[in-house]
This record gives C-alpha cells, sequence and structure tokens, in this order.
C-alpha cells in the first residue's frame, strides 16, 4: 500500500482563543482535536506524521501531544520561524508573527517525499473526509485535493470568522478560492462586509475549504517559487501572510496544477473562540455516543 503521510500545521497563536488551543482537551479523556484527526488518518491508512510547530512550544507539545503518538506511528517535528526565508530575504524588524500556511507546508520539504494531507491542528474534519482524501492520494499521482465543507456548518456562533469560498467546475475540479474574512452567522445564512463595508450576503450552501489539503510532493518546487514572488511583493509587511490558498489559487490559475474538490458529510467542528469548545465537547460526545469513535481512543 503506498506511503501517506499526514501534515499537521499546528505552528498557529491561537489569538483570538487565549490559549494554545492546539492542546486543550475535548475528549471524555483527555483527547484533543489532533488526537481526533491522527486517529481517523491512521484508520484511513495514513503511516506517517509530520508536526509544524513553533520552537517555544515544542516542550510542552511534545509532552501532551506528540508523546501520544511516538510509538503508534513514525513522528517528525519541524519548526516554523519568522526567519526560515529564501536566500536574500530577512524579516522586516518589527514584525513577531511567521509567514503563514503556505510558508508552514514549505517547511516540510526535507521530510516529506510521498503523498500527503496537510491539515489545522484545531479543525475536526471527521472520518468520511480523511477515508476520501487517502482515496484521492493513492489513485491519482497527478491531481491534487481539498475536502470542502458546506459554509453553513463551519460558522461560529460567537463572532466572526474567515472561510476560502470556493468555486470548481462541473467534473469537481477547483477554479478558485476566494478568502473571505468577518463571516458571521445570519438567520439560515451568512454575511460580511466587503472592501467598501458595505453587506453581502452568503446562502450558507456555498463550498469552503478549511485547510484540508491533498497534495504530491511536486508541490514543494512551486510553493517555493511562490514563497519567493510573495515575499518580493510583501516582504518589508509587518502583518502580510503566505497562504496555502492563496498559492493553490496561483497553481489553478497558471494551469500549473488542478484541484479536485471532494465533498463530505463529516461533521466539522472547530474552536476559532474559547466559547466554541463546550460545542465541540458535545459534538464529539453524541459522536462517541452513536459509535463513531471509542470511548477511549488510545488504549
Amino acid at each position: 500500500m503506498k506511503n501517506l503521510t499526514l501534515l499537521v500545521l499546528a505552528a498557529g497563536m491561537g489569538s483570538r482563543y487565549g490559549g494554545l488551543k492546539q492542546i486543550d482537551p475535548v475528549g471524555p479523556n483527555g483527547e484533543t482535536i489532533i488526537d481526533y484527526s491522527i486517529y481517523d488518518a491512521q484508520r484511513a491508512g495514513f503511516n506517517k506524521l509530520v508536526f509544524v510547530i513553533r520552537r517555544d512550544i515544542e516542550k510542552q507539545f511534545r509532552e501532551v501531544v506528540g508523546a501520544r503518538f511516538e510509538n503508534k506511528i513514525a513522528v517528525e517535528y519541524i519548526f516554523q520561524a519568522l526567519d526560515k526565508l529564501p536566500v536574500g530575504f530577512s524579516p522586516p524588524p518589527n514584525r513577531t508573527k511567521p509567514w503563514g500556511t503556505g510558508q508552514a507546508i514549505l517547511m516540510a520539504e526535507e521530510k516529506i517525499r510521498e503523498p500527503f494531507a496537510a491539515i489545522n491542528a484545531d479543525d475536526f474534519y471527521g472520518a468520511n473526509s480523511f477515508r476520501a482524501l487517502a482515496e484521492h492520494l493513492r489513485s491519482d499521482e497527478k491531481n491534487y485535493a481539498m475536502v470542502g465543507f458546506t459554509l453553513r456548518n463551519t460558522l461560529s456562533e460567537f463572532g466572526s470568522v474567515a472561510r476560502g469560498v470556493c468555486k470548481s467546475n462541473r467534473e469537481n475540479f477547483l477554479e478558485s478560492v476566494t478568502e473571505i474574512i468577518g463571516i458571521e452567522k445570519s438567520g439560515n445564512g451568512a454575511q460580511f462586509k466587503n472592501e467598501n463595508g458595505a453587506i453581502q450576503k452568503l446562502s450558507g450552501n456555498e463550498i469552503v475549504s478549511m485547510n484540508l489539503w491533498g497534495f504530491h510532493p511536486t508541490l514543494f518546487s512551486s510553493l517555493r517559487e511562490l514563497f519567493t514572488k510573495f515575499l518580493k511583493k510583501h516582504g518589508n509587511e509587518e502583518k502580510s501572510e503566505f497562504y496555502i490558498p492563496f498559492a493553490v489559487n496561483e497553481l489553478v490559475a497558471t494551469n500549473r496544477a488542478r484541484v479536485k474538490v471532494l465533498p463530505t458529510t463529516s461533521p466539522w467542528f472547530g474552536v476559532t473562540y474559547r466559547e466554541d469548545r463546550p460545542l465541540v465537547v458535545e459534538g464529539i460526545r453524541n459522536l462517541i455516543s452513536r459509535g463513531d469513535y471509542p470511548q477511549r481512543l488510545w488504549v
């Protein structure tokens, strides 16, 4: 069976949540959201694990999260840092954060030689999502993939969120991802303010990216080139970020990659805000009650 790697992006600051939400327990026996993602990924056939973290959380992260898996699956750690840049570039003096999910994935280039999934550490994607992605990565050695969720099911009750709203063609290949910030619930749909401050409505049925991607190692050379291009334009800015949807958009628009959109029936849970946590705990409890997960993940 083809080797598959799960790349977990866990270097986020958790600024809106108010802490290291990646290691906050949500399961009945102290399991984190990462635990459930890795459990589902292993069941789908992923057999290697790479964590992208920050150096300053390494000790705590290894003790609380990494130690759970090191006797179950091959585990590697890599570090996303502000100054890990292509030759000839350096961060501006007042910048404090790394450069976003695109840079985080690029950091894994030396560790990954096989098809891989890239996920957020603080999103619960569900078993069906990982099965669909694993099947695609095993069967399609050319095209990338993105698991698509319904916007309505990804909103928070406690504040606005940013989502990558997707447009795809009749064959379910991605045409574009538009990153929209400040999306809030509005009745059965959603709304946001555009760049002119005007309210724009969304139906709630839109397919969105929650950063559950399937890639091949061919991505890295393209990503390195696009990151260099990004730095030439935005490298002196204190808050600009190189998001993976931006990179994918560029590759799709220039016909350098095709991305299959894989719709999922799995539930999605996320902890954008601390107030979201009880809803995640309840959702996982319900999935355990119906038999989707055991009471204790790791025996």
